[in-house]
């Protein structure tokens, strides 16, 4: 039989024909040659892992963490401690609100806003100003022993917490060196917590609200940041030498390798 070339396929056996499918693209992200375009746009969206400073809330978040004190210690002198209470929850309010507006992070402010709010609370209860510093102090002491713990422990938390926030793993823990420098480096953050309870403890106890107020700024995140100096050296360190570890275990494989396959290479000895 002859096949007409008029005649149109109603069979859905039939192959599509040629030209229709040079024509037609697939719908799924792929090109025609294999490439895969979400692999691209998959690269676009993965997003930087944040600083330290911006999980903190930046540098904003530095500068919003002193004013409820600030307000507290001015309303207080003005005022008096009920209109200073008020005037404290009232900033660390409109802190949250503006973060919120700004599309900020806000973590940082929802925490100071408890932190705020407890502080409020325990003044009122004591009716004395100084009594707002309180739960910071107490709180700089349970901070410090926490620290120290996690060394004897051989768990240093500035480690920890670093691998937990930027995932890099444990691994630094079977490497003595690496260990060694997370310890020093969570020493360095309790040495900043027990200056902290000490120094503003005695202020504390001297009723000089006024500089406590200051002790407890000053004391706040730049001298944190000092001592996130020393995680940063303990991080840098540890993955420098992570990484040299990595590149000797390769290079020994590759030793193992070579002289596995000069070894079965050989032919077998006569006599055998």
């Amino acid at each position: 039989m002859t096949e007409h070339p008029g005649r149109s396929r109603t069979d859905g056996d039939t192959e599509p024909d040629a030209t229709e499918d040079e024509h037609r693209k697939p719908d799924d992200g792929t090109d025609t040659d294999g490439d895969d375009t979400d692999s691209v746009d998959d690269g676009d969206a993965r997003k930087p892992e944040p600083t330290l400073l911006e999980q903190m809330g930046g540098v904003s978040g530095l500068f919003y963490s002193s004013v409820p004190v600030i307000v507290f210690v001015l309303a207080n002198a003005a005022f008096g401690l009920t209109v200073a209470i008020w005037s404290a929850l009232g900033s660390a309010v409109a802190i949250t609100v503006l973060r919120v507006v700004r599309k900020e992070p806000v973590q940082p402010a929802i925490s100071g806003f408890f932190g705020v709010a407890i502080a409020a609370f325990i003044a009122y209860n004591t009716g004395s100003a100084k009594g707002f510093f309180l739960f910071g102090i107490w709180t700089s002491l349970v901070y410090f022993g926490v620290l120290v713990l996690s060394v004897l422990v051989r768990w240093p938390l500035a480690g920890v917490v670093w691998s937990y926030l930027n995932g890099s793993g444990m691994a630094w823990r079977g490497d003595k060196p690496s260990r060694l420098g997370y310890d020093v480096a969570t020493l360095a953050l309790a040495a900043v917590f027990a200056a902290r309870f000490v120094v503003q403890r005695w202020l504390y106890d001297e009723d000089l609200t006024g500089w406590l107020a200051f002790a407890k700024i000053a004391m706040g995140y730049p001298l944190y940041g000092l001592a996130l100096l020393v995680v940063v050296w303990a991080v840098r360190r540890s993955d420098r030498r992570l990484k040299d570890v990595l590149e000797q275990r390769a290079e020994t494989d590759e030793e193992i390798e070579a002289r596995l396959r000069l070894k079965y290479d050989q032919p077998p000895a006569q006599g055998a």
